[in-house]
């Protein structure tokens, strides 16, 4: 199958694509390097340095590779820009994820897979773990952004015949996170660990969160090309992880003993999310396969090869 991957550069869109690549598919990829990297590309994967927002470039990329099928991930994805800067996070998010679907409606492409936030768009959840059918109240531009591009999803589906399946992820992690961001909190941890400087929680570092690994994400990308038309499904593991136990965890792969400092509250985020998967196994044949624990150490060990390069930024 022909699969355009924007994002492709990026975290999870280059483990996706390396997944993809591997099972035979014929990939491309739009990403603006802004936060992907060159290093990340597969290459055997054609590579379009374009911006999302530029709807005539990108246009030109959906009339050259003609994909049957887009995983649409490039994003603005961090909370706190999206509070700072909401108007930049609605271009991007929006009017970005509209001009990669009206280019997958002009070329004929069957089918649009997009990621989605279970973390962000619910709000402070009614109860634990989350299905799919709780009232969304975002507590953020983010997660009001990401929510709308599903909307649009499903009316393209209804006035156009565009298939989609819109991918709730919880907060994912693993190799080739960048460190050096402001999302990623289990990569600038292990960074901070690493070089020895002092990481921050905001808060009393109680809020939880659910963890799910990059590997099991890009699965879940994959196994969605032929399955869940219309639906939104989440991509989570259940289980909360406070941000304390998360750092302690960290702390003791690392044999490391270096205390956090805590911060302010951030505006936007939420206390307590952990996301029900039981439609991602009915529906896609989809659950996690790897543990927090695991992926944790997987995580560490890419980090810390990056460190012995004299890569670790």
């Amino acid at each position: 199958m022909r699969v355009l991957v924007t994002g492709g550069a990026g975290f999870i869109g280059s483990n996706t694509v390396d997944l993809l690549v591997s099972l035979g598919h014929d990939v491309s990829v739009v990403d603006n390097l802004v936060t992907g990297s060159r290093s990340n590309l597969h290459p055997q994967a054609a590579f379009h340095e374009v911006d999302v927002t530029d709807d005539a470039a990108l246009q030109t990329v959906f009339e050259r590779e003609r994909p049957e099928a887009v995983i649409h991930l490039a994003a603005q994805m961090d909370v706190r820009i999206s509070t700072r800067r909401p108007v930049y996070d609605a271009q991007v998010n929006i009017l970005g994820s509209l001009q990669v679907i009206e280019g997958a409606v002009r070329v004929g492409t069957r089918k649009v897979i997009y990621a989605s936030s279970g973390g962000a768009i619910y709000g402070e959840p009614l109860y634990l773990p989350v299905r799919e059918d709780h009232p969304v109240n975002p507590l953020s531009q983010y997660g009001v952004t990401k929510h709308t591009v599903e909307h649009y999803l499903y009316l393209y589906a209804q006035q156009r015949g565009l298939a989609y399946t819109a991918l709730r992820y919880a907060n994912v992690y693993g190799p080739r996170q960048n460190p050096a961001g402001e999302a990623g909190v289990i990569a600038i941890f292990i960074r901070n660990l690493l070089l020895g400087l002092q990481s921050r929680i905001f808060g009393d570092g109680k809020q939880t969160r659910d963890y799910v690994y990059v590997g099991d994400v890009a699965a879940a990308n994959v196994a969605a090309l032929h399955a869940a038309d219309g639906m939104a499904l989440h991509i989570g593991s259940g289980i909360e992880t406070t941000v304390n136990e998360l750092y302690e965890q960290l702390a003791r792969i690392l044999g490391v003993r270096h205390a956090a400092r805590h911060e302010a509250e951030r505006p936007g985020e939420v206390l307590r999310i952990a996301l029900d998967s039981s439609l991602a196994a009915e529906h896609l044949g989809w659950r996690p396969e790897v543990s927090l624990s695991d992926g944790l150490n997987e995580t560490v060990d890419y980090l810390q090869t990056l460190h012995a390069e004299g890569n670790l930024a």
